[in-house]
């Protein structure tokens, strides 16, 4: 794994979270029992903090960050699809952030609240709990097609998923 410190600044990493060997944290990125980072993604708390809550996950091919005035905070049970870039927004618990789309400094995702694939949330953006933010640039509306029980399973699929590469994973070169 690539876990670096930056000075006086340390990945906390709870021992039953799941960090991909192939994945980057570095700084104050603060981790979760059973939250998970896969391979190709870079965490990178460098000028604020970046924390995944319990359960949550951040698939392959993420860049998160954070600037001074804001951090990084994905909520418990979210999860944030594959070559997601986000950058000092705050995503609340039940959340999921959809494959290739860009959430930006100041952004608001409330709980519940769902980004669409390809998506980009400008700065100081606001998703309301049940709606989901689709198109460039995104714009909300009530979500009816993928709910609460569709993001919990794809949740409890990582969170088994990451069980699973635990214990199972192996580099063979």
């Amino acid at each position: 794994m690539a876990i670096y410190a930056l000075a006086e600044l340390e990945p906390s990493i709870h021992p039953d979270a799941y960090v991909h060997p192939d994945a980057t944290v570095i700084g104050d990125v603060r981790i979760a029992a059973e939250a998970s980072v896969w391979p190709g993604t870079v965490l990178r708390g460098d000028n604020g903090y970046i924390e995944l809550g319990p359960r949550s996950n951040v698939q392959d091919g993420c860049v998160l960050h954070c600037t001074q005035r804001h951090p990084t905070i994905l909520g418990a049970n979210s999860a944030i699809g594959h070559s997601v870039h986000v950058e000092g927004a705050t995503i609340g618990t039940g959340c999921l952030i959809a494959s290739g789309s860009v959430v930006l400094n100041g952004t608001v995702v409330e709980d519940g609240g769902m980004v669409g694939a390809g998506a980009v949330l400008s700065y100081d953006s606001r998703v309301p709990s049940g709606h989901i933010a689709l198109g460039v640039p995104a714009r909300t509306r009530p979500n009816t097609a993928f709910g609460p029980e569709q993001i919990a399973a794809v949740v409890d699929g990582y969170v088994a998923r990451a069980k699973r590469f635990r214990a199972e994973l192996r580099r063979l070169d």
